[in-house]
């Protein structure tokens, strides 16, 4: 696979394929039980009422309301101690002026590192699922993605690219790089995140097939460790006709890696 594009700002870029002559007539999703789209570290959805502090609430499970329980600002003032001990540990002094906010500011930043684990896809996708007559390869590619890596806790960034063949069904496009944002806002592996991304557009339009590739750079090997700065680590997932079918599985790489 050819490398992103390593310099500046590269904007989304929506692409339309001629069609694929072989489209299957049944989907290929219809023999796979439930149980088999989901992978480690999905949740059913947002913070339920089995998680802890929440065992009293009673709106979790009405899907119809918009709620939004205090949780992630009542999680503040302990993440914030933890962050004291932490900079106490390391042989700094947390009363210092330099310091005297950064353990609340570090406890905030991380709530919004990890605002995904608050995110559902169904509140995401908000009706903009469509009929439409339309069954051409469509493609998003170079979607900006931020996350965080679950086995140091530093940062792994870069693009994603997502292609689909829709069956009557179409997402609005803004809605795949939603997706991105919901699973990338978590504590995550790239391969997971990379299978995560495929799943949830499954099953938000039930498509003839889905491919996503992530191409990302991972602080924890630039900055530490074998400290490789040029090094990028590129995954993917094909699902469906894009497993299956060689030719559609290399217009989509073609689509994705053209500039």
């Amino acid at each position: 696979m050819s490398t992103a594009h390593q310099n500046g700002t590269v904007p989304q870029e929506v692409t339309k394929a001629p069609p694929v002559s072989h489209l299957r007539t049944v989907s290929w999703s219809e023999s796979l039980d439930e149980k088999e789209l989901d992978v480690p570290g999905t949740p059913r959805g947002p913070r339920t009422s089995t998680t802890p502090g929440h065992e009293n609430c009673t709106f979790h499970h009405d899907m119809e309301l918009d709620h939004r329980p205090p949780t992630r600002e009542s999680l503040l003032p302990e993440m914030s101690r933890s962050y004291r001990l932490l900079l106490s540990s390391l042989g700094e002094n947390p009363d210092r002026q330099g310091l005297l906010k950064t353990p609340e500011r570090a406890a905030k930043a991380m709530l919004f590192f990890t605002k995904g684990y608050d995110q559902s896809l169904e509140e995401v996708l908000n009706d903009a699922v469509f009929d439409e007559d339309h069954d051409e390869m469509v493609v998003v590619k170079d979607i900006e993605m931020f996350s965080m890596c679950e086995h140091h806790l530093v940062p792994f960034y870069g693009k994603v690219s997502i292609g689909y063949l829709p069956k009557k069904k179409i997402l609005g496009l803004s809605k795949l790089a939603r997706i991105v944002e919901i699973f990338s806002r978590r504590l995550q592996v790239q391969e997971r995140l990379t299978k995560q991304i495929a799943i949830a557009v499954t099953k938000a339009v039930d498509p003839a097939g889905v491919a996503v590739v992530v191409e990302g750079v991972h602080m924890c090997m630039v900055m530490r460790g074998v400290q490789k700065i040029n090094s990028k680590t590129v995954t993917s997932t094909m699902l469906g006709v894009f497993r299956d079918d060689p030719k559609t599985r290399e217009e989509f790489l073609n689509l994705v890696h053209s500039k």
